[in-house]
């Protein structure tokens, strides 16, 4: 018996990374990590962040890509950068999405002392293994992992000197989650936010039968995210925030690269627009059905 559900979970396993064989590019190919400000490290791939937060009593990362294979590039640059895999603490993660939550199975399995840390909103689709909420995509599988801490909105993240605070943003998903922290840079102290993702990104927005109160959670959330100081914007896609040029300019000596107190403002107007867009387009189109 045990045999039989071990084939069976392997064999559904399987199906995650199949079902996106069309990602971008971009979302699995390697690209070198590196410091951005103060105890904070890319990780990620060349279109998909994650992010490692260090500290003396060990480390968090943030969101693991969208693959299992992507999950072990994370862990090689972990190690590229010189810390050991074993020393990250805590999983955490900014909304329950493959691209951002499809290796996480593969990092518990590799470091199983870490323990994963999701918003309650988003803790049934980590658990289950597929986007909830109606959306054009469909369910968007993903390897299932188990929760062991479950939060809400406004919790600390306390690890040695290092702490993170939650901030329920949902829209994108139903618990997607912006983090903040403050950092020291060369003496300078800097506020980090990394907002989660406020795109539509396929959101069914009138009649959402999963997620019935989607509209008022975007609009609620660009408020909330507008008013997060906020001197470092740290995003989930590289698209979001240019961060391959900044990344150039960093290594042009720019110390002030990643620095932009004016940003996250703008990140936050151009997705309410486009929201606001789309939420028109799916009111007309229900309306002339």
């Amino acid at each position: 018996m045990k045999r039989l559900l071990l084939a069976v979970a392997v064999s559904v396993l399987a199906l995650a990374p199949a079902a996106h064989a069309d990602m971008p590019a971009n979302w699995t190919k390697p690209t070198k990590p590196y410091r951005v400000v103060g105890n904070i490290y890319y990780v990620g791939t060349e279109g998909i962040s994650s992010w490692l937060i260090t500290s003396s009593e060990g480390h968090v990362l943030l969101d693991a890509g969208p693959t299992p294979e992507v999950g072990k590039q994370i862990e090689r640059n972990i190690a590229t950068l010189g810390f050991k895999l074993a020393d990250v603490k805590i999983l955490i993660n900014t909304h329950a999405h493959f691209d951002h939550a499809g290796g996480l199975a593969q990092l518990k399995t590799d470091v199983p002392t870490a323990k994963l840390w999701i918003s309650r909103g988003d803790e049934p689709a980590i658990e289950q293994g597929h986007h909830i909420g109606d959306n054009e995509n469909g369910p968007t599988p993903m390897q299932p992992v188990k929760v062991d801490k479950a939060f809400g909105d406004n919790q600390k993240l306390k690890l040695g000197e290092t702490t993170l605070v939650a901030h329920l943003t949902p829209g994108h998903t139903i618990g997607c989650t912006s983090w903040t922290t403050a950092v020291v840079e060369k003496g300078r102290p800097l506020n980090v936010t990394f907002p989660c993702s406020l795109s539509v990104a396929g959101n069914v927005l009138v009649g959402n039968k999963a997620h019935r109160a989607i509209v008022a959670d975007y609009r609620e959330s660009f408020v909330k995210l507008r008013a997060i100081p906020t001197d470092v914007v740290l995003p989930s896609h590289e698209e979001q925030g240019g961060l391959l040029a900044k990344r150039q300019k960093q290594l042009r000596g720019d110390p002030n690269a990643f620095v932009d107190p004016t940003e996250l403002g703008r990140f936050v107007d151009g997705y309410e627009a486009a929201f606001n867009k789309e939420l028109a387009r799916q009111q007309g189109a229900g309306a002339n059905r």
